[in-house]
């Protein structure tokens, strides 16, 4: 018999939801997922980043790599009905991936939009470098 329920039902949510976070688990399945399209001349990757604003993601490209960078602070405060707090949760994580995109792809040919948690990032295919014919001189 329980003798406070709704006590003991909020005490076994708050845990169970805390634990479950990827800080306890480990896991990050559900951050940056990604699908990568290939077009006729370009690619187009689709990354989901739900909860995140548009000002806390960076892109850069170095090297040949395109990285992608974001976080998500968040606080969420639960009260009764007289105002008393009975939750309040805050999360803070930063998480990021990269793409190998060739040398030859410059700052100006990537594109990026953000609308509604999807970050859509088109690039061009890196061009294949066509062997230079050279004349050999008979002696």
């Amino acid at each position: 018999m329980k003798f406070f329920p709704r006590t003991y039902d909020l005490f076994d949510d708050v845990f169970d939801d805390m634990f479950n976070t990827p800080f306890f688990t480990g896991r990050n399945n559900g951050l940056m997922r990604t699908d990568i399209t290939e077009k006729d001349d370009h690619y187009l990757l689709d990354v989901e980043l739900p909860g995140c604003k548009k000002e806390d993601i960076q892109i850069g490209l170095r090297d040949g790599y395109l990285n992608i960078s974001a976080s998500r602070n968040s606080n969420k405060e639960e009260k009764d009905d007289k105002g008393n707090l009975i939750r309040q949760e805050r999360y803070s994580g930063s998480f990021s991936r990269s793409f190998y995109v060739g040398e030859n792809v410059e700052e100006k040919d990537v594109k990026a939009s953000y609308d509604n948690g999807e970050l859509k990032i088109t690039f061009p295919k890196e061009k294949e470098k066509l062997p230079e014919n050279k004349t050999i001189m008979i002696e």
